[in-house]
């Protein structure tokens, strides 16, 4: 199964987003960082976990953790609330305590609510379906209660949220080399997340992960179905989306505060990953 990486579009102040897609929204295998949390609002939601094909029924929820390849196959008559968020909107050392990491928690933990206890399932329940009202209704001090839901979410979680069924599948070599990529991965994208607005070389993040440019060339390949530069030039195309949508400032900031070299290689790398110019690109999304 081929797959690529998804990097949502999420504000980078408050990596949150919520959404509703309908049963013929198709989304092909892919992999990101954020957790995804699917909440079937209406009918059957045919989602694709690996290999396996799971069926979520109308009311039902599954929970994606980081890295999981996933994907959505056609589900006539359908609808389905989609929640994704990075796990940075909360400082796991300073909020669980002993507890085991956020990481774990959801690796761990069984993906599909219809294994949960009923109180977890019902909380869960009234916690999404409020998380996308608010997405709705956009009232004034919203980021706060998304906060406060995701945390009592997370909270229940720990409490209640019982293990995987085959606890042994996380010891598996291939468990375990998933784990090591991802986390290398990781440090890559944490790494242009830091200094995108720099000037970044494949030979710097290749030492800096500890590979060859060779081999760092063929891994991030191999495992995001982007070359590094491509990666690169996506995620820099992507601030500025938000950029152009959010500010109005001069053409040369939005190319600074995006980390291209100059405004017109920003202008000719936008006009021909986008279709259409910056400025016609913030034309578009200010008077929508």
């Amino acid at each position: 199964m081929s797959m690529y990486l998804e990097i949502p579009q999420l504000n980078p102040q408050f990596p949150y987003r919520a959404f509703l897609n309908d049963g013929m929204t198709i989304v092909y295998p892919h992999w990101h960082k954020e957790i995804e949390i699917i909440y079937a609002s209406r009918g059957e939601v045919k989602v694709g976990i690996n290999d396996t094909v799971i069926e979520v029924c109308e009311g039902e929820i599954l929970v994606i953790a980081n890295g999981e390849p996933h994907y959505f196959l056609a589900s006539p008559n359908s609808e389905r609330y989609v929640f994704q968020f990075e796990m940075r909107l909360f400082d796991e050392s300073f909020l669980r305590g002993s507890e085991e990491s956020l990481v774990g928690l959801f690796a761990k933990g069984e993906a599909y609510s219809r294994y949960w206890p009923d109180h977890l399932q019902q909380k869960t329940r009234e916690l999404l379906v409020e998380l996308y009202e608010l997405e709705v209704e956009q009232p004034k001090g919203k980021n706060y209660v998304v906060l406060s839901n995701l945390a009592r979410f997370i909270g229940e979680c720990y409490a209640h949220l019982p293990k995987k069924a085959e606890e042994h599948s996380s010891q598996t070599p291939t468990a375990i080399h998933r784990k090591d990529t991802l986390e290398r991965l990781n440090s890559v994208f944490e790494y242009i997340e830091s200094r995108y607005q720099e000037s970044i070389t494949l030979d710097e993040v290749a030492k800096f992960v500890g590979f060859s440019p060779y081999y760092f060339t063929r891994f991030f390949k191999k495992n995001t179905g982007q070359t590094f530069v491509q990666f690169l030039t996506e995620y820099r195309i992507n601030r500025a989306k938000f950029i152009l949508a959010q500010e109005e400032i001069p053409m040369i900031e939005v190319a600074e505060k995006s980390g291209f070299s100059s405004v017109k290689t920003f202008h000719h790398v936008f006009k021909e990953e986008v279709g259409i110019s910056p400025l016609q690109y913030q034309k578009k999304m200010t008077s929508s």
